[in-house]
């Protein structure tokens, strides 16, 4: 199979679907017309959406794209193209929480230092939560912004597995086949809303997940196929050129299969959401250091990409 990935460009002002094939970034509506398959949606998330029906068009372009079949006119530097989220308007963003164990001992001994006590047995099933998709996702790029008051907006990186097929309480052997592809992202955490210790439930997921640019995602999305094993990717994170996070997906509680399939069992996931697998060890919270406006952020899967971010100062 060719390699390649999809990613959605900025270009003369508007969004534009694009794949990365044969080292330059392709108009991807545009080559599915010149090359009569299967006309393409401008719009990732149309087309992931419709992804069973697409996927043989995508394909067909990304291998007639990296053998220069067609006219090279159409061909875009990627080194100087404006990349947004891949996705912009899923359907939904689902996360699952405490999925490493390394970050999840961490996490408690902060927790306990605070006054919180620890549960006496495991959770029956992972804990889920939800992103908002319109206001959460953003793209590369100088796009993360401190939520009002927030004092403690803190980094996680997760494996992102963008859903291909609709899914509803899937065996854990059915569910790895619903994935069409996978991304870099962050689960951007207001700890100073999100952990309250003290009051009735000592946790506020909506406050402290839910804020606006609370879910980087890019630069692009990387076929299912290409990826051997999701849960043999390097997963690297720097702030301010430090290492922060360095760590294996194959340190997930919940495999990626697991993650989907118990998660089809509360709702059922459609073609276009996406969901986040978990972060590891080496967040802010666990040394207390947290971001400032002008803070870089470079997040790195091995296979899927790298997605380079800021706080803004605004």
């Amino acid at each position: 199979m060719t390699e390649y990935a999809l990613a959605t460009i900025l270009r003369d002002g508007k969004a534009m679907a694009a794949v990365r094939a044969g080292g330059r970034l392709w108009p991807l509506a545009e080559c599915s017309r010149r090359l009569g398959t299967r006309r393409l949606p401008n719009d990732l998330a149309r087309i992931f959406v419709g992804w069973e029906r697409h996927r043989g068009a995508v394909e067909a372009v990304a291998a007639s794209c990296a053998a220069a079949d067609l006219d090279g006119g159409l061909a875009i530097d990627a080194a100087a193209a404006h990349f947004l989220a891949p996705l912009r308007y899923p359907r939904k963003v689902v996360a699952i929480g405490a999925n490493y164990a390394d970050h999840m001992a961490a996490v408690m001994g902060v927790l306990t230092e605070m006054g919180y006590r620890a549960p006496e047995s495991p959770m029956p099933r992972p804990l889920f939560f939800l992103k908002p998709a319109t206001t959460a996702i953003v793209g590369p790029g100088p796009t993360i912004r401190i939520p009002p008051g927030c004092r403690q907006l803190d980094w996680e990186i997760e494996l992102a597995a963008i859903i291909g097929r609709q899914v509803t309480d899937a065996p854990v052997d059915e569910a790895i086949a619903a994935v069409a592809g996978y991304t870099v992202s962050l689960d951007m955490s207001a700890r100073d809303r999100q952990l309250v210790p003290g009051t009735l439930f000592g946790f506020d997921f909506f406050g402290g997940k839910a804020h606006d640019t609370g879910c980087p995602m890019g630069p692009v999305v990387v076929p299912a196929a290409s990826v051997t094993d999701p849960q043999d990717l390097r997963m690297r994170l720097s702030v301010n050129g430090t290492i922060r996070q360095d760590a294996s997906t194959a340190g997930m509680i919940n495999s990626v299969a697991e993650t989907i399939s118990q998660a089809s069992r509360i709702m059922t996931l459609e073609p276009g959401d996406v969901v986040l697998t978990g972060t590891p060890a080496g967040t802010g919270v666990e040394s207390g250091t947290f971001l400032a406006p002008g803070d870089t952020i470079s997040a790195t899967i091995d296979g899927i990409g790298t997605l380079d971010l800021s706080v803004r100062a605004d």
